[in-house]
Formats: C-alpha cells, sequence, structure tokens
C-alpha cells in the first residue's frame, strides 16, 4: 500500500510540474495588427412614442430632445470607424457620420446648421458629421495623447449612442445642462493606472463656426478609486453668447458603480452658471443678468439575464432664471424645476437587435407641458410617454 501511494504522489508531482513548464512555455500573446486596431461599428435605432395625455404644439413631447416628436421616428443610423493610438501604431483617428431625426439635433454651428435655424432644426440636413478627428500619442512617461478635430463632449453620463445608454430618452442634464460636440483639440495624460487628465481649448458649445473670436477650455479628470468605481470631474468654461467675453462655465460629476454582480449604479451632478445672459439682457427686467442651472441624476440598471435588463432613473433639474429651457409662459426669466422618473426594459431579441419599452413620468413647478396655441401657452405641469424602440 506505501508503495502504491508512493507511485500516486510521484505522478500528480510529475503532471503538476509539467502543467507549470508548459504554462511558462505558452507563448506571448501575438500583437495586433493595423487593420485589428481599428474598430468599426454601426446600428439603427427607429421607435414610435406615445403621449398619455396631450401632445403640445405639431404633436410634440415637451422638454424632449430624441423624443421630441410623438409617433414613430427614424431616429438613428450610424456607422463609426475609429482606432486608439497604441505603442506600435501611435496614430489614431475617429470618423462617426449619422443620419436621422437624432441627427439633425446634434448639427453643430456652421457644419449642416445656420445661426437662425431653431431647435428642433426641422429645415436643416437629416445627417451629421458627429465626429472627425485625429490623434497621436507621444512616447512621453507614460504616453501623452494628443486629439485635434470634431469630438464629442467630456460632461454628461449619458452619450448619443442609444444602444451605449441605460435609457432610451434623455435626462434634463444631458438636454439642457452641458453641450453635445466641441471642434478643438485636448490632450490627455495618465499620472497613474488610476488617475488621469485631459484638457485643451475648444470653439465652444456645439459650433464649428466661432460666434465670437474668444476660444472656451474643456477639460477632464478621471480617477479608478476602487476596482469598482469610476468618478470623473468635468469642466468647461469660456464665452459663448455672439460677440461677447462674458463666460458661461458648467462642473459636471460623474460616477459609476459596478461592484454587485450584475448591478449598475450611476450618478450625475450639475452646476452651470452664465455672466450677463444675453436672453436675459434682452429682456430687461432684471438688473442682475447672470444665470445659473443645476441638477442631479440618480441611475439604477440590474441584468437579470444575458437579454434581459431593467433601469432606473430619477432627476431633478432647477432653471431659476429659465434661460436653459425657456419653458414657461414668459419664458427667459420665468423660473421652472423639472423633475423626472423613467423605467425601462431591455430584451436582446436577437444577435444585434434590441428592444426597450419605456414609460416616464416628467413634473414640474410650472405649466410647461401641452403648449396650445394661440400664444403657445403651457397648459399642464407634468407629461407622461410610453416608448417602443428598437
Amino acid at each position: 500500500m506505501r508503495r502504491g501511494f508512493g507511485a500516486i504522489v510521484l505522478a500528480l508531482a510529475v503532471t503538476a510540474t509539467a502543467g507549470t513548464v508548459l504554462a511558462q512555455a505558452k507563448p506571448e500573446e501575438k500583437p495586433k495588427t493595423l487593420w485589428e486596431e481599428i474598430a468599426l461599428a454601426a446600428y439603427v435605432e427607429n421607435s414610435y412614442v406615445w403621449n398619455l395625455g396631450h401632445t403640445g404644439r405639431d404633436d410634440v413631447n415637451e422638454l424632449r430632445l430624441y423624443d421630441f416628436d410623438a409617433g414613430w421616428s427614424f431616429n438613428m443610423a450610424e456607422v463609426s470607424v475609429k482606432k486608439e493610438p497604441s505603442e506600435k501604431y501611435p496614430f489614431g483617428f475617429g470618423l462617426v457620420v449619422t443620419a436621422g431625426l437624432d441627427a439633425q439635433k446634434n448639427h453643430a454651428l456652421g457644419i449642416f446648421r445656420d445661426g437662425d435655424d431653431q431647435f428642433p432644426f426641422r429645415n436643416t440636413r437629416k445627417y451629421d458629421l458627429q465626429e472627425a478627428y485625429g490623434s497621436y500619442k507621444i512616447p512621453l512617461g507614460s504616453g501623452l495623447t494628443l486629439k485635434a478635430g470634431k469630438f464629442v463632449t467630456l460632461l454628461g453620463y449619458e452619450v448619443i449612442e442609444s444602444p451605449s445608454n441605460l435609457n432610451f430618452s434623455r435626462s434634463f442634464l444631458y438636454s439642457f445642462a452641458i453641450p453635445l460636440t466641441h471642434v478643438g483639440a485636448l490632450a490627455s495624460y495618465a499620472l497613474t493606472d488610476w488617475l488621469a487628465v485631459t484638457a485643451g481649448p475648444v470653439v465652444g458649445w456645439d459650433v464649428a463656426d466661432d460666434n465670437n473670436d474668444k476660444l472656451s477650455w474643456t477639460g477632464q479628470v478621471a480617477t479608478t478609486p476602487l476596482k469598482d468605481l469610476s468618478v470623473n470631474l468635468n469642466w468647461i468654461t469660456g464665452p459663448e453668447q455672439a460677440g461677447q467675453g462674458e463666460r458661461r462655465t458648467v462642473l459636471d460629476l460623474t460616477a459609476t458603480y459596478t461592484g454587485v454582480k450584475s448591478l449598475t449604479l450611476g450618478l450625475n451632478v450639475d452646476y452651470g452658471r452664465e455672466e450677463e445672459e444675453a436672453s436675459l439682457l434682452a429682456a430687461g427686467t432684471r438688473r442682475n443678468a447672470d444665470a445659473t442651472w443645476w441638477g442631479w441624476a440618480l441611475y439604477a440598471a440590474y441584468d437579470w439575464t444575458e437579454k434581459l435588463r431593467t433601469a432606473v432613473r430619477a432627476e431633478s433639474f432647477q432653471d431659476p432664471e429659465g434661460v436653459r429651457t425657456l419653458a414657461t409662459a414668459a419664458g427667459a426669466g420665468g423660473k421652472v424645476s423639472l423633475w423626472s422618473a423613467t423605467a425601462t426594459v431591455q430584451y436582446r431579441i436577437w444577435r444585434g437587435l434590441v428592444g426597450r419599452l419605456e414609460y416616464r413620468h416628467d413634473d414640474a413647478d410650472e405649466k410647461v407641458f401641452k403648449v396650445r396655441a394661440p400664444g403657445l401657452v403651457p397648459t399642464s405641469t407634468s407629461q407622461d410617454t410610453v416608448t417602443l424602440a428598437l
């Protein structure tokens, strides 16, 4: 028995040693080729929105962005080609082209949109050049990455691409508190494994053709204080009104936690301020024409299976001078506080096909919904919608 036991131990030892040698001899991962580093992506989205009360003028959902129109909408078709700078190939680029009703609302001034075009830009082209930039990684320390061209903003928890968001509709913070795109340049540097900084000059908010002769500046401090927690502090400041030097500044905080299996938690907080805001100056009813706005949004999503996800969002947006929403009958200068609750069910029907069913309730302390003619007078303090999106 002892001799048999010794033989078994010896056999196990030889097997373990052989496994270790094989593991050590495993060849290194083959470096990616240039073509393998290029990422190609595309998606198409359509939606149907039911307003459970009464829509506003022209059959619209007030204070919404991409789900502004009631009924069926061809929201977006997007194609993107991107490459991030790498050690072997230090250059990069990004090209994103879009089409649809959402693309109309993303136009930067000077690219398919003129100064006299007004939201929802129905008279503009139903396509957009969302991003077009080049980048290069300089071998300095951990690598200094430079980017120049047209690119999406650093600010915000939500993004333009609907499939990347937890909910279908966009928050008030996304719609009114921050810009969407910029034309300019950025420099990014990773100070440590958990801390990176980005900053650079841009033409302004959603503009390619500057409406003044001064640049704005934007930046980000991105941190990962815990393995499953990311926290970003983003900002932008600079003159945004036509021919004026007064500054518009926004501080934007985002956080995401994924430390619990299948659960995603998110936070977005914004504070904005503008000196000598143009619409308040034009109204001439205030001694102090400075404007402020702020808000928060909380997110939670749970993946019940590989196919089924549910997500909820609660948010508040404060527009004390009414300059961001222009929502009340008084327009600029009319104070409004907005709240919203959103619940979304997402199901992966087939590979590449995702369906979303969403209910959203909006509430305000003033009548801002169901705008009626004549006089474009708001008649309700709340709005409820159900959306089906594919």
